[in-house]
Order: C-alpha cells, then structure tokens, then sequence
C-alpha cells in the first residue's frame, strides 16, 4: 500500500486558521503513514487532510488516480464534473479530494458513514503517542439491500474466506440472466468476499475485500462494506475482534477547522426512507447551531450541487473555488493500475 504525505495549506485558507490549529494541521498533513492517516485534530477542530490537485498523463484514468489516493468513484467523479472517467486528458487538472469531516464522536473502532461512503478506523490510543484516525473509500448496498444502521462489533475474521451464495443473492442474478450464477465462491482472487473479511455482529454483514475494486464509492453490495483489498489487508491486522463498529446513516456533515466553518453534503440514500426530507432546510438548522454568521449563499449552492469536499460557510472565508485555485498542481506520474489489479489480491508492487 502507498504512503500518502499531504502537502501544506494554501495561502488563500491560511489566515483563517489560529496558530495552533495551523501547527496541527501541517503535521497532520505531513504525518508518513500507510493510506490516509492523519492526527486526530485537538483544537476542537473536525476535519483532517487537504485537498490537492495534480495533472493527469494520457494513461491513467480517473480511477486509477482515485484508488492511488484512497478515493472512491463518487468522490473523484463529484470532484470533477466534466471530466472523463477513462480519459482525462493529458495535462488535464484533477482535483484531489482528500480533505474529510470526521464522523460525530464517539471516535473509536470503526465508523462507516454510508452516503458518504467512507470507512473511519481510530485506533486505540497508545500511552506517549498522538491518536490518528485512518480513513478508506467504501463500496455501499445496492438498492434494496440497505446496511443495517447502529453499533456493533467484529465478532470474527476470516482469511481466504470461501462464499456460500445465499438463496436469495442466487435468485437475483438469475433473474437477471445470469443463469449460470455459482452458489459457491472458493478462497481465492475471484472470491467476491474478497481474500479478507471482518464479520460484524449484523446478520450476514461483512466488511471485505471485493473482486470487483473499481466498484468501490459505489452501490454494489448486498449490505456488506466493500474495501479495495489492499485497504483490506491493512485493516484486517489491526482491527482485533470485539472492535466497536458504528454505521450510521449522516449525509451532512458540518466542520470546523480553525475559526472557519465548512459543511459536506453527501447524496442521500434512498433505502433510509426518512432521510429524504428538504436537505437546504436541514443543513441550515445543522450549521445554524454551530454559529449564526454564515454565507447561506455558499451553503445553498454546497446542496444543490452535493460538494462531497467541505466547503467553507463562515462569513469573510476564501470560496472553496478559490482555494482550489491556488493550488499548484503536482504531475500525477505513477503507472495505471493496469487489468492484474481488477481482482481481489492487493496491487503487486505494493502502489
């Protein structure tokens, strides 16, 4: 699994950060660590990482560069609206969204926040050393397969887990026309449990590795969690069972970040049925309790458009156009994931 050092702020946020807030956000975005890990902020802040940009080569696409940044298909596609998914373009700007509102505390265990489409694993803290937080993109139920909401538990964990094809999973591919669907899935690569899984204390509920990885920030399961594999096999370790598990169901998220407010509005799912109230109204109330001097302006445009990347509300912050403005963007140089690592074994050499 690659390393991912986030580089620092852009002048056009900086002067609204305080000095403290500011010394925590750069080693955060400074931190080595496999995947995106990031320091738990202590200034009452709620947000970790940075957005960067970076300009694409004629070989990659935008999943390539998705799945190199721990990303998923809805938050590099919602980023960059307009650009091809399979040819970007040489020299085209892409923006990187990898700047995220934590989930509402309690931060421990693992918190899946389902419309945003992201995994949070908060280690346990050890004595002398800072708490981080690690964050993966997640692939989400199919419609009418909706992930049960609450907390849980890792109750046991498999390795090359063979997959036993429910009755049911059966009977809806088949009507599908894939008459010949197997009941059964052996350990292995083509496994679509993938070659690691975590079984939660929810019925039939897993978080997994996939043989489909491009299918992940994507609804593709039937209720389980889906994890690019190498995702997988740097959660599996460390995720012991009787590890806290929350999912919960927040396409709202409101943050802070210094003295600035910032609001993510991620797509609501429809399996929640009463999650499809008017989302303006309701994003109102949410950033109306955190402080009254807000752009309304900013935050009717941030539901209209669902900007998955947090955007700044508070009165007198630089526009989240503007911000990424001034970035300088990096040469995205790194060789296409390429047709070996469309299964579920981790990318060899590890990216």
């Amino acid at each position: 699994m690659k390393r991912i050092a986030f580089p620092t702020p852009p002048a056009a946020a900086r002067p609204f950060r305080d000095l403290h807030g500011l010394v925590l956000l750069l080693l955060c975005w400074s931190i080595p660590g496999w995947g995106a890990t990031f320091l738990l902020p202590t200034d009452g802040s709620t947000i970790v990482g940075h957005i960067r940009v970076v300009t694409a080569d004629s070989r990659n696409t935008l999943l390539d560069i998705a799945r190199h940044y721990d990303l998923g298909y809805e938050e590099i596609t919602a980023a960059n609206p307009g650009v091809s998914v399979w040819v970007p373009g040489e020299g085209t700007p892409i923006v990187v969204p990898t700047e995220f509102v934590l989930p509402p505390r309690p931060w421990i265990g693992i918190v899946v926040n389902i419309p945003q489409r992201r995994l949070y694993y908060f280690p346990r803290h050890k004595a002398n050393e800072p708490a981080t937080v690690v964050t993966f993109p997640v692939g989400i139920a199919r419609p009418g397969w909706p992930t049960p909401l609450g907390s849980t538990r890792i109750i046991a964990k498999y390795k090359d887990p063979a997959w036993i094809v429910p009755k049911n999973i059966q009977a809806e591919h088949r009507s599908q026309g894939e008459a010949n669907f197997p009941d059964y899935f052996p350990p292995g690569p083509n496994n679509p449990m993938g070659m690691l899984a975590m079984e939660t204390g929810f019925s039939q509920i897993f978080i997994h590795g996939t043989n489909r990885p491009w299918g992940v920030g994507m609804q593709v399961s039937h209720g389980c969690i889906h994890l690019y594999p190498e995702n997988a096999a740097y959660l599996f370790p460390r995720a012991p069972a009787g590890t806290p598990v929350r999912i919960i169901n927040q396409p709202l998220l409101v943050g802070k970040r210094g003295r600035t407010l910032y609001l993510s509005v991620s797509k609501p799912v429809n399996e929640y049925p009463g999650d499809q109230g008017d989302l303006l109204m309701r994003a109102i109330d949410a950033v109306t309790r955190y402080t009254p001097e807000t752009d309304w302006t900013r935050v009717r445009h941030a539901v209209e458009a669902g900007r998955i990347i947090p955007v700044p509300v508070s009165l007198g912050a630089p526009s989240l156009d503007r911000i990424i403005a001034s970035i300088k963007p990096e040469k995205y140089g790194f060789e296409p994931y390429g047709i070996e690592a469309n299964d579920a074994a981790p990318p060899n050499p590890p990216r």
